[in-house]
């Protein structure tokens, strides 16, 4: 006799349902009545055995004999940065008396700009401090005498940049015969001379006393403000920022060098991601130490963090409810995945670096409360084609041996004051070209003045020296022009071929012409004020200045130049001159045209 409990086709039987008592579960699953979750996450009690069934259901009942960490140690190799090299420069000694972006920002004071002399605030300064060195009334009348203050020329027009401004002028009219100027004195003696050259009736013990007095006047200008030596700057024109490498010891455990370079520094602060391992050899030597500490492990915390126990209450100081996400915000998903699933399975370990120190984690030993040790090696250290592999902070690629965790010797805050220069990378559509407008000029008396305004009154200037002869008679209604004008303070960029190639292109930078009605002879060029945009200037021989295009994009560039300010650690203040790279504003319009006619005046 067949048994009738026995069901020999479960689909035949399900499918007729021949056998109504007999159910079948692959997957049980809850219908959502709405499709946010916020009331989910709130975890609102309804009966306590609805909360135990929820921590049944999170296996907080499942015991798993685990161990929480008490004590880890940790080992790691560690080295300090020993060598520097500016751009493509010779490599040399990190200077270790000045922060990092001193050594890498910092740029000469202008004491000479196209020949005229500027910076007289710090002229006069200097000038000051040597006469308080002096101490002594009729040495200070020599010296005076032997490096005055001149008063500039009002009918030369080689003087405009001190006349043309009233407040330079009125600068210049009030220390002329008054102040020395102590930047000559500096510059006579760091170019070999000595202080007392030119001044005579002055014994041998005199001239022994200022020798003395001439080494603590250029330690304190030195001192005053840090300077890079000549043909040490790290700031590339043709790119507009600031390139350099340091050499620091090997740390994973050979002999060798690792190079650290920053190849698009903008000037806005040091750290770790602003570098990263390559670069040619810089000869450095030496070898790195260990360090072998152990700590007590704390739990990572942040704030807003869910509590890990279902019975305690949260703060609600964030509410992960209301936070809306697409498909495509993974990195919003991946965030909200680890603040709510794995956000209470991370330590912290304290760890003291010094400064300009490059250190490699060989491990992490774990001793737990059950006394069990583990040994941890880092994630990146398998090798470099294993897809499991993964860093953070790290600047090298994983399984390399290059790896490793860069504390820059940078200072911990820098005061920038306002700024000096401003320049403004634009790109002219409608002029097919690009433009270096400067915004902001720095005057011969030290005070920054808008750019716009600096041209009008200096071309006011030259055409109260310059007048015109009158019009010429007769005149007409209308006059053709070859070109427009723009103002002063606009410097022209032109596209330029890659010497050897016919495609690519570059800019270089142009000129505009200075036409005066009063003027005999030839135009002059007009040069830019702004030590930004006067590369290949002022030196000799003096060489064009060209600028990569991906430089300047349509969105523009900004520079500005100004002065910062940091206090280390043992109390010293630095200060520096230095550069800085932003976004720009968009495109510009000249109002630059060719061929066309004008109404005559």
């Amino acid at each position: 006799m067949t048994d009738a409990a026995t069901i020999t086709d479960i689909r035949t039987a399900l499918g007729q349902r021949l056998f109504p008592t007999v159910a079948l579960w692959n997957r049980l699953e809850g219908r959502p009545r709405t499709t946010e979750f916020d009331r989910a996450l709130r975890a609102e009690v309804r009966d306590p055995l609805w909360m135990l069934a929820r921590q049944w259901q999170f296996g907080e009942f499942r015991g798993q004999d685990a161990g929480s960490p008490v004590t880890a140690t940790y080992h790691l190799r560690s080295a300090k940065a020993t060598r520097y090299r500016p751009q493509d420069g010779t490599p040399g000694g990190l200077p270790d008396r000045l922060p990092l972006e001193a050594v890498v920002e910092g740029r000469p004071v202008p004491f000479t700009v196209g020949g005229d002399q500027v910076s007289f605030d710090l002229r006069v300064a200097m000038g000051r401090r040597w006469n308080k060195l002096l101490s002594s009334s009729s040495l200070s009348g020599k010296f005076l005498a032997r490096w005055p203050i001149r008063l500039p020329d009002p009918t030369s027009d080689a003087d405009a940049a001190l006349i043309g401004h009233p407040d330079v002028w009125a600068t210049m009219q009030a220390l002329a015969g008054r102040a020395m100027d102590g930047y000559e004195l500096y510059r006579h003696l760091k170019d070999g001379g000595h202080a007392y050259d030119g001044i005579d009736k002055l014994s041998s013990s005199q001239k022994t006393a200022l020798d003395a007095l001439a080494a603590k006047f250029t330690a304190w200008f030195e001192d005053l403000i840090a300077q890079p030596p000549a043909g040490r700057e790290a700031f590339d024109p043709a790119r507009l920022e600031h390139r350099f490498a340091l050499g620091v010891p090997d740390v994973s455990g050979s002999s060798g060098e690792t190079v650290l370079s920053a190849a698009e520094y903008p000037g806005d602060g040091l750290d770790w991601h602003s570098f990263s391992t390559s670069g040619g050899p810089l000869g450095t030597t030496g070898q790195a130490g260990t360090v072998t500490r152990t700590v007590v492990p704390a739990p990572a915390r942040f704030a807003g963090m869910p509590n890990p126990r279902w019975w305690t209450f949260e703060d609600g100081r964030t509410d992960f409810g209301a936070v809306t996400a697409d498909t495509t915000d993974l990195v919003r998903l991946l965030f909200l995945e680890f603040a709510l699933v794995y956000g209470d399975d991370w330590l912290v370990l304290p760890c003291d670096l010094d400064e300009g120190s490059l250190s490699r984690v060989d491990g992490v030993m774990i001793t737990d409360t059950f006394g069990q040790r583990f040994w941890i090696e880092p994630a990146g250290s398998r090798t470099a084609d294993d897809r499991q592999h993964w860093s953070l902070f790290e600047l090298g690629t994983p399984g390399t041996g290059r790896t490793g965790l860069f504390l820059p010797p940078a200072a911990a805050g820098v005061t920038e004051g306002p700024a000096v220069e401003d320049a403004l990378l634009v790109r002219d559509e409608n002029a097919n070209m690009a433009w270096g407008i400067e915004r902001t000029v720095w005057l011969a008396n030290g005070t920054p003045l808008p750019g716009a305004e600096a041209a009008r009154e200096t071309l006011a200037y030259r055409r109260r020296l310059l007048p015109p002869a009158g019009p010429r008679s007769p005149v007409a209604a209308i006059a053709y022009e070859a070109m427009t004008t723009v103002p002063e303070h606009w410097i022209p960029f032109i596209p330029a071929h890659v010497p050897g190639d016919t495609r690519e292109i570059q800019l270089q930078r142009g000129a505009m012409r200075r036409i005066l009605d009063g003027a005999t002879g030839s135009p002059v060029k007009v040069q830019p004020r702004t030590t930004l945009l006067r590369p290949g200037l002022d030196v000799t021989p003096a060489h064009s200045y060209v600028l990569h295009e991906e430089e300047v994009p349509r969105v523009g560039t900004r520079l500005s130049l100004s002065f910062k300010r940091a206090r280390l650690k043992d109390g010293r203040v630095v200060v520096w001159l230095g550069t800085r790279r932003a976004t720009g504003r968009g495109e510009a319009s000249s109002g630059l045209a060719w061929d066309v006619t004008v109404d005559t005046p």
